[in-house]
């Protein structure tokens, strides 16, 4: 009776802090960044508008309620939460090792040692018999801290200095550091406010940066020179004016050229300098074209350039070093309408482009030499294969990682020259895991308009589809990000308990090419709901399951996707989570002052048009919430979460509160340390799955 009691405390506290809605709320603390400043809407419009008000007191309150209150209701799968972590982290190697990529005269690699949440980064010289040296040990980065991210780790072109950037709230706002590898000790030197990544000179004194804006937007490049003095003023070599594109600076593969990219969702931008010259000015490879996106990398003789110009599903082309428009290019891998050029990677005498057809990854290698082509041969029906650390130049070798929904991650050499493979690693699952005790394949789902959409699936072997099976089904369909169908150890905590896992590739991504990507954004956005709901209808149809089995799962543009099947066809699912969801979309995309909105428009739409705002109000999640019953619904968010701020979904769940007709669970647990990708360290984030984990068994009726 007194845990009953608690819990109602806790609850009738939320609500006490959500019926005064009225009041003020408390001003924002001066000290907090601009972005943090802005409001989201209107008591008149919005009645839970004063949510937006990050630091005051009235807020902070009503999230550890909600936490509290989540924390009560969660309390009787304590038990199971503990047994699920067990289970999750007993599969994993308490101490393990990546497998060592060479670049510049030495092999990295990263380990992980017993009982430390973070990577300790390494090398040894020539190879791996020599004596290893430790380049960076994040455990001693991320001392005394909450949370705490590494950006990537740019080694200057001597080996003698290392460049990376530290987070430590998850707003993905770095400040980078400088370490003499030969002294072990930190330069006085940092740079706040970027990125965290950087891109080096020859010289090994001068650096290029990217600077983001109060929108935290990448606005700005600098040229930084290493000195003794501290913190010198560094020269601003470019600024992105156009808000709807960010930029960034980047070292060719070849070393020989410093490129800056400016991009939106539909268009592109580089420039380019010799990294022998960095006191030259930068020269513009390509002016942007509406519509047309291209990347670039450097080999030899050639330029080599990855572009959609008169081609959806894009082409390859090579140019000379001195003629780098558009007039200049020569097709070397031309336009498919089956085939998607996702990516490219270049070698002195090779360049490996990662293709998608069918849904399914292919790699082609050609030779820079005599242009013959071929493909990597791999053979399993769902599978993903990509690129993996490929950071020597002058190699025959390239290094891929493959994968599916059964067959743990293996990381493979291929000679491109003898076109032999060679397993480099294959990732271990401890506790006896057998891959013939599963099953994976690929369905077809029919769409309202009659498109197909796949789905892979994947489920213990010795299942009855007779409709009485768990089951758990996943989206994203955004940015034209496709899910790969990989293996994920922790999944085996659900199949094994008799669940079957399915992933809806839904239009928004790229599985099917760029065209399946155009038609799931702005005026097209539906369709990627839809398609969700077709897949889970079809796998109700073929006896999978049935919808008092189903749990939903999505995050971030996959949480929007979570919210508007929520509202459209909440009687197709038994629960429901959204982790960090994007679901208050209308307000956001109104407000420019809020990180990524301006940059947002080529993915869905401006709605200062009227046409716009009128089709993202039909399908917002925040605006679409009704009186009407509702799936239990798991809502996941973050405190300093720079990409959907923690106020969308608390919002969206108090106005669920106050609509909802039914008495199923509704709970909100905002991660009061961490940003959009939530914790960071290997254990706590194995703490947070357990806890989802044991919200999807308890809502079928599982407690063990």
């Amino acid at each position: 009776m007194a845990a009953r009691l608690w819990n109602v405390k806790f609850y009738l506290l939320g609500l006490v802090l959500l019926n005064s809605c009225s009041l003020a709320p408390a001003p924002p603390k001066a000290e907090v960044h601009p972005y943090q400043m802005v409001t989201c809407g209107d008591t008149r419009i919005d009645p839970y508008f004063w949510l937006c008000y990050r630091d005051s007191q009235k807020v902070l309150d009503y999230l550890l309620a909600e936490n509290a209150y989540t924390e009560a209701m969660m309390k009787s799968t304590m038990p199971l939460q503990e047994k699920l972590f067990n289970e999750l982290k007993s599969r994993k190697k308490v101490e393990d090792v990546t497998v060592p990529a060479f670049m510049n005269g030495y092999f990295y690699y990263t380990r992980f040692e017993e009982g430390k949440e973070y990577p300790i980064n390494c090398r040894r010289k020539g190879n791996m018999d020599a004596p290893e040296e430790v380049i960076l040990d994040e455990n001693e980065v991320a001392a005394g801290q909450r949370y705490c991210q590494v950006a990537s780790l740019d080694i200057s072109p001597n080996n003698q200095i290392l460049a990376f950037g530290v987070d430590t709230l998850g707003k993905r706002l770095f400040t980078i550091y400088f370490k003499n590898l030969e002294t072990g000790k930190l330069l006085p030197i940092k740079i706040d406010n970027t990125t965290g990544t950087i891109a080096w000179a020859s010289d090994s004194q001068t650096l290029f940066y990217t600077q983001k804006d109060q929108t935290l937007r990448p606005s700005r490049i600098y040229r930084h020179k290493i000195s003794k003095n501290a913190n010198p003023k560094d020269e601003l070599v470019y600024y992105e004016a156009d808000s709807t594109f960010s930029t960034h600076v980047v070292n060719s593969k070849s070393l020989e050229y410093i490129f800056i990219f400016s991009s939106s969702g539909s268009c592109s931008e580089y420039r380019y300098l010799k990294t022998s010259t960095p006191e030259g000015k930068f020269k513009v490879f390509q002016p942007r074209m509406p519509g047309v996106e291209y990347t670039v990398e450097h080999s030899g003789n050639f330029f080599y350039i990855m572009t959609s110009w008169n081609a959806e599903n894009n082409r390859i082309m090579e140019t000379p070093l001195t003629s780098t428009r558009k007039e200049s290019w020569r097709e070397l891998v031309p336009n498919r309408s089956d085939v998607l050029v996702m990516n490219v990677d270049i070698f002195k005498d090779f360049l490996v482009a990662t293709e998608r057809k069918d849904a399914l990854i292919q790699v082609k290698v050609i030779s820079l030499r005599d242009k013959s082509q071929h493909y990597i041969d791999f053979g399993e029906e769902v599978y993903t294969a990509l690129p993996s650390v490929n950071s020597e130049f002058n190699t025959s070798s390239f290094v891929y990682f493959y994968t599916s929904l059964t067959t743990p991650g293996v990381t493979c050499e291929y000679n491109m020259q003898t076109h032999q493979k060679k397993i480099l690693k294959q990732n271990e699952v401890l506790g006896g895991y057998n891959p013939d005790n599963y099953e994976t394949k690929r369905l077809w789902a029919t769409a309202a308009d009659g498109v197909n959409i796949p789905i892979s699936v994947v489920y213990r072997k010795g299942i009855k589809l007779d409709g009485k099976n768990p089951l758990l089904i996943y989206g994203y369909g955004a940015y034209g990000y496709p899910v790969n169908p990989t293996f994920d150890p922790n999944l085996l905590s659900l199949l094994d308990r008799g669940f079957v896992y399915a992933i809806a590739h839904v239009r928004g991504g790229q599985e099917l090419g760029r065209k399946w990507y155009e038609d799931g954004r702005k005026l097209c956005k539906m369709n990627t709901f839809t398609d969700f709901i077709a897949c889970t209808e079809c796998l109700v149809e073929q006896k999978y399951t049935s919808p008092d089995r189903i749990v939903a799962q999505g995050a971030s543009a996959g949480g929007l996707l979570m919210g508007v099947i929520a509202n459209l066809r909440p009687d197709l699912y038994r629960a429901i989570v959204a982790e960090v969801p994007f679901v208050d979309v209308l307000t956001t995309m109104l407000n420019p002052n809020l990180p990524l909105t301006t940059g947002e428009y080529d993915e869905w739409g401006n709605p200062n048009d009227s046409i716009v705002y009128h089709y993202i109000k039909s399908y917002s999640p925040y605006d679409g919430v009704r009186q009407q019953d509702y799936p239990s619904m798991l809502v996941l968010a973050s405190y300093y979460d720079s990409q959907v701020q923690y106020f969308e979904p608390a919002k969206w769940v108090a106005k669920l509160r106050a609509s909802k007709t039914d008495n199923n669970l509704l709970l909100l647990k905002t991660d009061m340390e961490s940003g959009h990708a939530g914790s960071s360290g290997r254990y706590k984030t194995l703490k947070d799955e357990a806890f989802v984990y044991a919200f999807i068994l308890h809502a079928v009726g599982i407690e063990d």
